[in-house]
C-alpha cells in the first residue's frame, strides 16, 4: 500500500512531507572486498546501475532493494553516546555504504535521491542493525543502532560519487512513476 498522504494535495502532512528543501553531503564512502572484512574508505567510487557499489562484494539481485546502505552521520555521535563511547562511532564500524549528512534520512524513505551529477538511489526502506553489531560495538551495540541503522536503496541510475558530493532529494514530479 502506498503511503496514505502521497498523491493527496490537500493534506498538511503531505504538504510537509513534500518541504524538504535542505541538501546533504556525501561525507563517507566504504567498500567490502569480501565478506566481514573491515570496509575500505575512499574517496570516491563508481555506482553501479541496478547493481551494487563497484568493488565491493555485496551479491545484489537485480531490481533488489538493498544494492546500497546509507546511514546519517549525524548519527554516529548519537550511537557512540548511547554507548558511553568517547566520540562519534567510526563510520566503518557499522558496515554501511555511504555516511550522509544535513538530511535526516527517515524523511526520504519512499523518495529518490540524487547524489553528485549522476547517480539517482530510490530510498527502499530501513536498514536495521544485525547481530554484528554486538560483536563491533560491544555489550549494548545493536541496541544503540536501533533507529539509527540507516536506510536501503536501489540503483536506479549510476555513475561516479565523491566524498563532498550534494545529497538532493529529487521532486516526486521529476522522478517518473513508481516501480
Amino acid at each position: 500500500m502506498a503511503f496514505p498522504f502521497f498523491g493527496d494535495s490537500k493534506s498538511t502532512v503531505a504538504q510537509l512531507l513534500a518541504t524538504l528543501p535542505q541538501q546533504g553531503r556525501l561525507e563517507w564512502i566504504g567498500l567490502r572486498t569480501a565478506r566481514r572484512t573491515e570496509p575500505l574508505a575512499v574517496p570516491e567510487a563508481e555506482v553501479l546501475t541496478d547493481q551494487r557499489l563497484a568493488g565491493d562484494h555485496a551479491s545484489v539481485k537485480p531490481g533488489g532493494k538493498r544494492q546500497v546502505t546509507l546511514i546519517q552521520h549525524e548519527h554516529l555521535a548519537a550511537v557512540a553516546g548511547y554507548l558511553g563511547l568517547p566520540g562519534p562511532v567510526a563510520p566503518g564500524r557499522l558496515r554501511r555504504n555511504l555516511v550522509v549528512s544535513g538530511l535526516n534520512l527517515l524523511a526520504l524513505k519512499g523518495r529518490q535521491v540524487q547524489i553528485g551529477d549522476e547517480v539517482l538511489l530510490d530510498i527502499t526502506g530501513e536498514c536495521h542493525p544485525c547481530s554484528r553489531m554486538e560483536e563491533e560495538l560491544g555489550p549494548g551495540g545493536y541496541n544503540a543502532m536501533r533507529g539509527h541503522g540507516g536506510l536501503t536503496a536501489h540503483i536506479a541510475r549510476g555513475g561516479t560519487i565523491r566524498v563532498g558530493d550534494a545529497v538532493r532529494i529529487v521532486a516526486p514530479e521529476l522522478a517518473g512513476p513508481a516501480a
